[in-house]
């Protein structure tokens, strides 16, 4: 077995496993633009199950951390829709090629990229009351969708979140306990699909200590600088990433 030599390579994934080590620590959102990043420069299914061990190791991390600040009924509402969500990115990852998974990755970062930059996102965290529970448990299903294709299901579970109004610790505490079990619940539909392989988990040990030490960073941050700013040079890239993800997969 022959781990990838390029220094590109190397390059885009350790952004990519800075990010979401960043994003477990508490800069909610920014692990969405991951897979797009490592999808650039391999396989989207095989880049989504190297990086999901290293997902399940910096939950422990993040929900160590923020384990006395989550909201019990919030995982109440949204888990039972992320367990369909995830079933059905499974099925479509298991019958289309790589430039359909490839096509729907760069969608799914473009329209997060720009949604997470609409004004309306700072209109929905201020709302009055909370929306509706069942919108939770279809914001729940969105969630495990985009998850199980991308590691990108952190802006549908906000679009809903957000407008419980929680304090930022319980936000984000919710956040860490949510998709640390809906990263387990992927276990063995990346096991179907193959991607526990040799070659995947080689460069997952690669990059592990990274990833550990990302998100110990972002728990060490989070508490101390406003993430605004960043949030919105990452959700710029994602655009772009998108864009170029989709125009790989149309030509």
């Amino acid at each position: 077995m022959n781990l990838p030599s390029d220094v590109t390579f190397y390059l885009v994934a350790s952004a990519a496993v800075i990010l979401v080590g960043l994003a477990k620590g508490g800069f909610a959102g920014l692990g969405a633009a991951a897979i797009p990043l490592l999808a650039l420069v391999m396989d989207p299914v095989s880049a989504a199950g190297m990086l999901l061990p290293i997902l399940m190791a910096q939950d422990i991390v993040s929900v160590w951390a923020f384990r006395r600040s989550f909201d019990r009924r919030t995982l109440a509402i949204t888990l039972p829709g992320a367990v369909i969500g995830i079933f059905l990115g499974w099925w479509f990852a298991a019958v289309v090629n790589a430039d359909a998974v490839r096509g729907l990755v760069g969608m799914i970062a473009l329209v997060f990229g720009l949604y997470r930059l609409s004004p309306k996102v700072n209109r929905l965290a201020q709302m009055r009351g909370p929306a509706p529970e069942w919108i939770g448990t279809v914001m729940g299903a969105l969630s495990g969708f985009t998850s199980q294709i991308a590691h990108a299901g952190g802006p549908p579970f906000q679009i809903w979140a957000l407008s419980r109004n929680f304090p930022h610790l319980a936000f984000v505490g919710t956040s860490s306990i949510f998709f640390a079990i809906i990263n387990w619940m992927k276990v063995p539909a990346y096991a179907a699909l193959g991607q526990f392989n040799s070659e995947n988990m080689s460069l997952t040990a690669v990059f592990m200590p990274l990833a550990i030490a990302s998100t110990f960073a972002g728990v060490w941050l989070v508490k101390r600088v406003s993430p605004a700013r960043f949030n919105a040079i990452i959700n710029l890239l994602m655009i772009g990433v998108g864009l170029e993800l989709i125009r790989q997969a149309v030509w």
